[in-house]
């Protein structure tokens, strides 16, 4: 039986900073294609859980060492992303301490949710249903089911 071809799995992570209380998030600005602003996250590596992929895509973006606290989403829209089908899992995490911009990362800022610089793939929408997770407790919607294209 041949394999299947599915789309690829990577993980996203919205950090707060508790030390900081001032209701910011950890953003890095991508130092490859696509460029820009964008939560830190990565691809799912054989082997590894989504958990563990969020904690070493977070420290090899950012230094910082985050404790995952709730599962915000799951976002699969095959536009989401220009280089082809990728499928985020996406966590509310936390962690203390200062960032820096490592691996991928070209540089780190501390942006309110609320308005964000301009963000790559679907990270505006990762953040409105963030915003929503923080002020009501709900995790992100099931979305509509997209009109299939008429052959």
């Amino acid at each position: 039986m041949p394999k299947p071809q599915t789309p690829l799995l990577t993980v996203d992570v919205v950090i707060e900073k508790p030390d900081r209380n001032d209701g910011r998030i950890v953003l890095i600005e991508r130092h490859h294609e696509p460029l820009g602003w964008a939560l830190p996250g990565g691809f799912v590596d054989v082997g590894e859980t989504v958990e563990r992929a969020a904690m070493r895509e977070v420290w090899e973006e950012t230094g910082l060492d985050v404790r995952l606290v709730a599962l915000l989403g799951v976002y699969s829209d095959p536009r989401r992303d220009p280089r082809g089908h990728n499928v985020s899992i996406t966590y509310v995490g936390r962690a203390v301490g200062t960032p820096r911009a490592g691996d991928d990362a070209r540089a780190i800022q501390l942006a309110d949710p609320a308005k964000p610089p301009p963000l790559a793939f679907d990270h505006g929408l990762i953040l409105h249903d963030y915003l929503r997770w923080r002020d009501k407790g709900e995790c992100a919607p099931v979305r509509p089911l997209p009109v299939p294209d008429k052959p």
